[in-house]
C-alpha cells in the first residue's frame, strides 16, 4: 500500500437520461445537470455494472478504470492479502485468455496497465490508443467472468508477491504506517493494510482466491470509469455488449467497525532516510461524513499552507520541511502532521513548537483567510483535473467507488460549504495530543561498504526460451497492424529577441493555461571549486519571494487567484485562462527579481548543510555514490560531493554570483500550453521577461565523454532493509545520433523496459517467482549513457537473479530476437506516441525535454520510423557492439549475499 493521499479534485458533473428505443436494457442514473452534461453519460446495466464515461478529446487515447468494492476490508479474518493477492492473480490468465496472451496483448497496445488493491475498493487501470478499447472491454469482461488459479499457478505468484511485501517491509516509511494501523484501528478490518503478510500468503490457497473473486467480483459490485477520445452513446452500446451477459450475484456481508479510542503513544521505527521524520497522526473522519470529509480536507489545506505558523518554523530554520496530510478511509480517517529534522538532531524540541503552536490554532481559531484560499485552490483544481485523460479517470473513480458519491462534484458542492467555525470544529474535535500517536524516524548509518569481485560460488540458469502464443482473433484482428499514429500537435515555435526559446501549443480542453520553463544548466560543471551546494541554496531561496513582494505577500497574490507556480532553475504555472497574465508577472518578478535576503540565505545554507551531512550517511546516497564511482574515472565532475563544512562556509555573494552566471534567457525554454493562442501567450510572455538579458559566453553544461568501466562488486550495507535492492550498470558510449541508438532502446523494451512482456519480467518474475519488480534502461546523454539493471530480491536469491540477468543479456548480443518479440516491443513504442499526449503536463514536459537537448520537437514520429525499420539482426549487431555483460558494475544495498 502506497502512503495514498486522495484530494478531492471535481471535473464534470453528469446527467444524461439513457434511452434505448426498442428495449430497457439500461436504467438511467439521475444526477443533476450543468454545462458539462454533454461530456458525460452514466447508465445502470440490467446486471447491476454501472457505468460511467465521460468525453476528453485532448489525445485519441481512453482509460478505462475497473472498480470493484471490495478490497482488504472484505478479506476473511487472519487472511489480510487476500484482495491483493487475487490482484495478482487476475494477470494470470482467465478462461479464453491465458496470462502469456495478456501481457503480449498489454505489450501490443502499448499502453499503460496496472492495478491497485485499497481498503475498500480494487481498481485495475488501462490507458491505451482509442482504437483498442474493444480490446481492453473484451479482457475486462473475461476477467469478471472467472480466474484460472491453480495451485502451481498461485505458488509461483506467492514467490513474487512474498518479494512485495519484503520490498515494502524494506521501506522505512511502510513499516512506519503498518505499525500505526495496529494501533490506531486494533480489532478492525483497518487493522491490517492492504499489502497482506508472509504468513497470510503461505496459508492461502488458491480455492480461496477463487472464492473471494466467485463472491465479490460480480458486476453489481462494480463501477467502469471509462474516459477519452470516445462517442459516448457507441461506448455505451459495447460496454453493454462485452457485460450485460455476465449474471450478477448477491455479496456476502460487509465486515463491521468497531472503534476503540486512540491511546497515546510514542514510537521510535529505525530509518535509512537522510532525514529524521516526526509525524503525529490523529483519528480524522471518514468519507462516509461527506460534511466532515470536506472540512477535514480543508482543515489539511490550511494547516499546510506556506503562510501559516507550522511553515514559519521551515522559514526560521527550525524545521527541514512541514505539511499536515488527510488520509480518509471510509470509516474513519488519519490526519498526518509529518516534519522532517535533520538526521544528528533530536526532534524534541520541534516537537514541543509544534504542540505550542497547534495549542494556539485551537485556541484562538484557524485564520479565515486560509479557508477562503485553501477553498479557492480545491475549487481551481476541479478545472485542472481535466487536464489528464488518466488523471479524469482516477478522480471519478475514487468519488464513485470509494468514497461512494455519485459524482466529485459532491465533494465540491461540500467544500463550497465549509465555513471557518466547521475548520474550527474539525481541529478541535479530532486534532487531540491525548488521543494520538507520535513516532520519530531516526536515521541511522549505513555500515562500511563491502568490495568484491562477485558473490556467492558459480552457478549458471538458462533463461526459458522466449515463444510468441497466438493471440485470440478478438485482439489479433486489431493489435496486427503497426502503423504510426499521427501526433495531435502542432506546436509555435518563437526565439525571442533575449534568447528565450517559446514553445506554445493551444489546447481547448479546460479553461486553464500552464506554463513549464527550463534553464539549461549543471551545477557539477558550473559551481565554482569549493562552491558545492550553492545551486540547491539558490534554488530554494526563490520561496522567499522578489525585491517587491516578500514571501508572505507573493503567496497571498498566488492565492488570491487560486495558481500554483514553482520557481527555480526550473519552474512551472498553472491558472485558469483569465489569470494567465497576473500569474506570468508574479513568476517573471519572483525569477528575475529574487530578494535572496542575508537571514533567509542563512537559514537555507543550514538546511541544505544539514540535509547533505544526513544524506551523505544515508544507504541511498551512498549506493548511488558507489555505482558513480565504479562508472566513472577518478576526478569526472560527476563525482563532485558537497561537504558540509564547506556550505557552511557560503555567503550570499557566492549565491548572487551562480544566479548571474547561470539564470540566463538565452539558455532558457518556456512552454506555454493551454487554451491560449500562440500571439497571446507571446505577448505575455515578452512583456514580462523583455528586460531579462544574457551576457557573456553561453556556458557548457553537457559533461565530457567517458572511457568504459570495468566490472565490479560493491555492497551497500542497510540494517533497515530485509530484502536486496539489486542494481547491474555499465557505461555504454552510444549517441542518440548513432544508427544504433534505436535498436538499442527496441531491444531494451524486449529485454526488460517493458514490464510485463519483458524477457526479465517474464524469468525473474512469472517463472520463477525471485523479484516483485525489474527494469532495464538504456540513459543517453549528449556525450555519454549508461545502461542499467535493477530489481529487488532476497539475498538468497541474488547470484540466482544475476545469472539469470547475465544469461538473458548474453541472449540478446548472440541470437536474433524473434520476429513475434520484435514486432511486440515495435507497437510497444509505437503506440505509446499518443499516451504521451494524454495530459496537458506530459505534453509539456515532452516538448520542453527535447527542446532543451536539441532534438526536433516530433522525435518521437521519427523514432517510430526509425523503430519500424528494425530488423532481429540490427538489434542483435547493436547489443553486440555496446552491450558488454562482462563489464557490469553490481550494486547491492542491503544484507550482504550469501
Amino acid at each position: 500500500m502506497r502512503f495514498n493521499i486522495t484530494f478531492c479534485y471535481v471535473c464534470l458533473t453528469v446527467f444524461l437520461q439513457v434511452l434505448f428505443p426498442h428495449n430497457n436494457l439500461l436504467i438511467a442514473d439521475t444526477i443533476p445537470q450543468n454545462k458539462d452534461s454533454t461530456n458525460v453519460l452514466r447508465a445502470t446495466l440490467k446486471n447491476g455494472l454501472r457505468v460511467i464515461l465521460l468525453k476528453n478529446s485532448l489525445a485519441p487515447v481512453v482509460t478505462t478504470e475497473m472498480n470493484y468494492l471490495a478490497g482488504s476490508d472484505e478479506t476473511p479474518q487472519g487472511f489480510p492479502g487476500t484482495a491483493h493477492a487475487l490482484e495478482h492473480m487476475m494477470f494470470r490468465g482467465s478462461p479464453g485468455l491465458s496470462a502469456a496472451q495478456l501481457s503480449d496483448i498489454m505489450a501490443l497496445m502499448g499502453g499503460e496497465a496496472n492495478a491497485q488493491t485499497r481498503q475498500m475498493a480494487t481498481q485495475y487501470y488501462f490507458t491505451i490508443p482509442k482504437e483498442d478499447l474493444d480490446v481492453v472491454l473484451q479482457i475486462e469482461s473475461i476477467r469478471m467472468k472467472g480466474i484460472i488459479c491453480t495451485d502451481s499457478l498461485w505458488d509461483k505468484e506467492r514467490g513474487a508477491i512474498k518479494q512485495e511485501v519484503a520490498q515494502d517491509l524494506s521501506n522505512p516509511v511502510y513499516v512506519y504506517l503498518s505499525t500505526l494501523f495496529k494501533k490506531m484501528f486494533s480489532g478492525t478490518p483497518y487493522e491490517y493494510d492492504a499489502l497482506g503478510t508472509d504468513s497470510s500468503f503461505d496459508k492461502t490457497t488458491a480455492e480461496m482466491l477463487k472464492n473471494y473473486h466467485s463472491q465479490w467480483y460480480v458486476p453489481n459490485n462494480a463501477v467502469l470509469v471509462i474516459v477519452g477520445d470516445i462517442d459516448l452513446q457507441q461506448t455505451l452500446n459495447k460496454v453493454n455488449l462485452y457485460f450485460e451477459n455476465i449474471p450478477s450475484r448477491p455479496t456476502p456481508p460487509r465486515p463491521a467497525f468497531n472503534f476503540s479510542p486512540v491511546q497515546h503513544e510514542k514510537l521510535l521505527i529505525p530509518s535509512d532516510l537522510p532525514v529524521g521524520l516526526a509525524i503525529f497522526a490523529y483519528r480524522f473522519p471518514g468519507s462516509d461524513s461527506i460534511s466532515q470529509y470536506a472540512s477535514a480536507q480543508i482543515l489539511a489545506d490550511v494547516l499546510s499552507s506556506q503562510r501559516g505558523r507550522l511553515y514559519q518554523l521551515v522559514t526560521e530554520g527550525k524545521a527541514l520541511s512541514i505539511e499536515f496530510e488527510y488520509l480518509p478511509l471510509q470509516k474513519v480517517g488519519i490526519g498526518f502532521l509529518v516534519t522532517e529534522f535533520a538526521a544528528d538532531s533530536s526532534p524534541d524540541n520541534l516537537i514541543q513548537e509544534i504542540n505550542h503552536i497547534l495549542n494556539i490554532e485551537l485556541t484562538n481559531g484557524i485564520d479565515s483567510n486560509l479557508v477562503h484560499a485553501a477553498k479557492l485552490l480545491e475549487i481551481s483544481q476541479s478545472e485542472f483535473q481535466k487536464n489528464s485523460i488518466a488523471g479524469l479517470a482516477s478522480v471519478w473513480s475514487d468519488a464513485v467507488a470509494v468514497r461512494r458519491r455519485d459524482s466529485p462534484d459532491q465533494d465540491l458542492a461540500a467544500i463550497q460549504m465549509v465555513t471557518v467555525e466547521d475548520v474550527n470544529r474539525c481541529a478541535r474535535t479530532y486534532i487531540d495530543s491525548a488521543h494520538s500517536i507520535v513516532s520519530i524516524l531516526k536515521p541511522e548509518p549505513s555500515g562500511k561498504q563491502i568490495t568484491s569481485s562477485s558473490f556467492g560460488g558459480a552457478e549458471s540458469f538458462s533463461p526459458e526460451q522466449t515463444k510468441g502464443v497466438e493471440l485470440p482473433e478478438w485482439a489479433n484482428s486489431v493489435l496486427s497492424k503497426i502503423s504510426i499514429p499521427r501526433s495531435t500537435l502542432n506546436p509555435s515555435v518563437t526565439k525571442l529577441p533575449n534568447g528565450i526559446t517559446l514553445i506554445v501549443q493551444p489546447e481547448s480542453i479546460s479553461n486553464t493555461v500552464s506554463m513549464y520553463g527550463k534553464i539549461k544548466n549543471n551545477p557539477d560543471l558550473q559551481q565554482p571549486p569549493n562552491n558545492e551546494g550553492i545551486a540547491d541554496i539558490v534554488n530554494q531561496l526563490f520561496e522567499y519571494g522578489s525585491k517587491t513582494k516578500d514571501r508572505v505577500t507573493l503567496l497571498k497574490s498566488l492565492d488570491s487567484i487560486g495558481a500554483g507556480m514553482s520557481v527555480g532553475s526550473t519552474f512551472s504555472l498553472q491558472t485558469l485562462t483569465g489569470y494567465f497574465s497576473k500569474g506570468v508577472s508574479l513568476l517573471a518578478d519572483n525569477l528575475l527579481n529574487p530578494s535572496f535576503p542575508p537571514e533567509a540565505f542563512t537559514v537555507i545554507r543550514n538546511r541544505i548543510s544539514s540535509q547533505f551531512a544526513g544524506e551523505l550517511q544515508s544507504p541511498d546516497y551512498i549506493t548511488n555514490r558507489a555505482i558513480l564511482s565504479a562508472l566513472l574515472p577518478k576526478g569526472d565532475p560527476q563525482l563532485r560531493e558537497p561537504v558540509p563544512s564547506k556550505i557552511n562556509k557560503l555567503t550570499v555573494k557566492d549565491a548572487e554570483s551562480y544566479y548571474t552566471n547561470v539564470f540566463r534567457p538565452d539558455m532558457t525554454t518556456i512552454v506555454v500550453i493551454g487554451k491560449i493562442s500562440p500571439d497571446s501567450a507571446k505577448t505575455v510572455i515578452w512583456n514580462n521577461f523583455k528586460e531579462w538579458k544574457a551576457t557573456g559566453k553561453k556556458p557548457q553544461t553537457d559533461y565530457p565523454p567517458v572511457t568504459l568501466n570495468k566490472a565490479a562488486t560493491v555492497v551497500v550495507p542497510d540494517k533497515s532493509r530485509i530484502q536486496d535492492a539489486v542494481y547491474l550498470s555499465e557505461i555504454i558510449k552510444v549517441k542518440q545520433s548513432t544508427r544504433d541508438y534505436y535498436a538499442l532502446q527496441l531491444g531494451n523494451q524486449i529485454l526488460g523496459g517493458s514490464n510485463f512482456s519483458s524477457r526479465l519480467y517474464k524469468d525473474l518474475r512469472i517463472n520463477n517467482g525471485l523479484v516483485y519488480h525489474v527494469g532495464s534502461t538504456i540513459d543517453i546523454s549528449k556525450k555519454r549513457g549508461t545502461f542499467i539493471v535493477t530489481y529487488a530480491c532476497n539475498p538468497d536469491n541474488v547470484v540466482k537473479a544475476k545469472s539469470i540477468t547475465i544469461q538473458n543479456i548474453k541472449q540478446m548480443r548472440t541470437s536474433p530476437v524473434q520476429n513475434t518479440e520484435l514486432h511486440q516491443a515495435k507497437a510497444l513504442m509505437v503506440r505509446q506516441i499518443p499516451l504521451s499526449e494524454a495530459s496537458i503536463k506530459s505534453i509539456a514536459s515532452g516538448l520542453l525535454k527535447r527542446s532543451v537537448e536539441g532534438l526536433p520537437l516530433n522525435e518521437p514520429t521519427l523514432a517510430a520510423t526509425e523503430y519500424l525499420r528494425i530488423n532481429p539482426i540490427d538489434m542483435k549487431l547493436a547489443f553486440f557492439r555496446w552491450i558488454f555483460p562482462e563489464n557490469l558494475v553490481e550494486v547491492i544495498k542491503g544484507p550482504t549475499p550469501p
